[in-house]
């Protein structure tokens, strides 16, 4: 998981994981995050550690990066020691994966299965650009393992793209699922983002109609975020671009959830909707409840039996490092039982499997029991002892994390 650079603990350079950390690994499930930091251009709405060639200066080259990759997680096998523990999700994410050769994710995902093996009905799923792949592309990542797919839609409507930089043509995400079908993929996902500025209802609801007649079997559904720093952040600070607006927001993910409940997707996260449990993402169910994975690539983060650490930002520092032997974890924090009990809070109350109750000081159950009377939590789960969000909780799902953990 690419993030912003934090400070820590100093990583050793062997990238070695202490003790108990190494005797506790295997006993929750543990997958692999490859961050491929390269675009083709930059969208004016990230700021994701990506790079394009014109930003990504010497030392490093789209070219020798699987290499590099492949020498992290032989380290990765290194630091975890001998136990056989197999990999239940891989997930290439970036930037975009798909502007290296298909031969080389393939590589980075051989390099895994030799290193670690892959469970059995293990998921690998890529991230793509629509007009990164064609046919030929997508049936060669499937016949190397890849057995999922996600293209960043975002939207249908090409004045909605141009504002967020998208270079991808409109119905091209579309026609990438039928590729992607045809070739063998068992799961597909569409990505989109609501709340961009110029984007009316009767736009979003375009996009939802498009999504659901291609009918992947996962939607994943954003608000925008404007980040400072963003190019979009610039333009709506000069006033060329009309503001974020919170209530159109929450009109839109309603918009969302009910066409999508319609066509026979379920919410299983806030942001997330699949047609069936088998197609939901294990990769990001394994984030969201608290699992291991270690993360390839520069910026990535990883999460050890309540280890975390993360790698430089750079791709020329990051492959310095390893080139050198040396670990490129750039710093590295040990999570005590009051921060692994808030993050279960903030992440288990976006699922819809909803947050076990216990977890809860007594100040926190108070708030659950004012949201649950203000119609923010269903009523059968609570009596279970259970927090699961309804519809308008999950409009106020942030919130609601700051009342349950206070």
């Amino acid at each position: 998981m690419p993030s912003a650079q934090l400070d820590g603990d100093p990583v050793p350079e062997d990238g070695s994981l202490p003790a108990d950390a190494v005797a506790a690994f295997g006993s929750e499930a543990f997958g692999f995050y490859v961050h491929v930091p390269f675009c083709a251009t930059r969208c004016g709405y990230c700021d994701f550690n990506t790079y394009t060639a014109r930003e990504l200066g010497g030392g490093a080259s789209q070219a020798s990066y699987a290499e590099t990759a492949i020498a992290e997680i032989r380290l990765a096998r290194r630091a975890l020691g001998d136990r056989y523990v197999p990999v239940e999700t891989v997930f290439f994410g970036g930037g975009t994966p798909t502007l290296l050769p298909a031969a080389d994710l393939k590589a980075i995902l051989k390099a895994i299965r030799d290193e670690f093996g892959l469970a059995a009905g293990a998921e690998v799923t890529t991230e793509a650009n629509p007009e990164s792949v064609d046919e030929k592309y997508l049936v060669e990542l499937c016949d190397g393992g890849f057995n999922r797919v996600s293209f960043g839609m975002q939207s249908a409507r090409p004045h909605v793209l141009k504002v967020l930089e998208r270079g991808h043509t409109a119905g091209r995400p579309e026609q990438c699922v039928r590729w992607a079908y045809d070739a063998g993929f068992e799961q597909v996902n569409l990505d989109l983002i609501y709340g961009t500025p110029g984007e009316s209802d009767d736009d979003w609801r375009a996009s939802l109609e498009a999504v659901i007649g291609a009918y992947p079997d996962h939607v994943s559904a954003y608000s925008l975020i404007v980040e400072e720093g963003t190019r979009l952040a610039a333009r709506i600070k000069r006033g060329e671009l009309p503001d974020i607006d919170d209530d159109v927001h929450a009109d839109r993910y309603l918009i969302a959830d009910q066409l999508l409940a319609e066509a026979g997707y379920r919410w299983y996260e806030v942001s997330n909707w699949a047609v069936s449990e088998d197609a939901q993402c294990k990769h990001n169910l394994l984030y969201w409840t608290g699992a291991d994975w270690w993360g390839i690539g520069p910026g990535a983060h990883s999460h050890v039996s309540g280890v975390r650490w993360w790698n430089v930002k750079h791709p020329a520092a990051y492959a310095q490092r390893l080139a050198a032997g040396r670990s490129p974890g750039h710093a590295r924090e040990l999570l005590g039982a009051a921060d692994r009990r808030f993050e279960r809070i903030l992440l288990e109350l976006r699922l819809a499997d909803g947050l076990d109750l216990a977890l809860l000081s007594e100040k926190g159950r108070a708030a659950a029991g004012r949201a649950l009377a203000e119609k923010f939590l269903e009523p059968l789960p609570f009596a279970d002892g259970h927090a699961v969000l309804t519809l308008q909780g999950r409009l106020l799902a942030d919130a609601l994390v700051r009342d349950f953990t206070d």
